[in-house]
């Protein structure tokens, strides 16, 4: 399960490495995702399906980062909690590099704790918990 776990969040990494050059692979995206998923943040908690309104929400999510300068989001460190033969939850360290016109170019390290199932050899996100990303934005005055 580890080895498939990694080659899943190096998947994830390099998909939002493409979409930030505006390169959109959509159907990479939701391929990342398990057909229904669970998300928990300070918002509350929601529930949805990978769909097309998935691809579209994923699609406006990386425009966004566009919009904001967001030049790079790379993976630091991925640390594995089992919880049985099939499911784990990845902790997964983001570094966010941001550059914007007459500003110094800032990182911002943060985490999300993703739920995987892994089924064939094959693992698939199918939740995750994120903390305040807007206050964190705000915070190091990117919004």
């Amino acid at each position: 399960m580890e080895n498939s776990v990694r080659k899943l969040f190096q998947r994830y990494e390099r998909s939002f490495t493409q979409a930030l050059g505006g390169d959109m692979d959509m159907d990479e995206v939701a391929s990342l995702y398990a057909s229904e998923f669970i998300a928990a943040l300070p918002a509350g908690v929601m529930a949805g399906k990978n769909d097309d309104q998935l691809r579209q929400v994923m699609a406006q999510g990386y425009e966004y980062y566009r919009s904001i300068g967001t030049k790079e989001m790379r993976i630091r460190n991925v640390r594995l909690s089992p919880i049985d033969e099939r499911h784990c939850v990845a902790h997964v360290a983001w570094t966010a590099t941001y550059e914007r016109k007459d500003e110094a170019e800032t990182a911002i390290d943060f985490d999300v704790h993703y739920f995987v199932q892994t089924l064939d050899g094959v693992s698939k996100v199918f939740g995750w918990v994120a903390g305040d990303e807007q206050a964190l934005l705000r915070k190091h005055g990117i919004i």
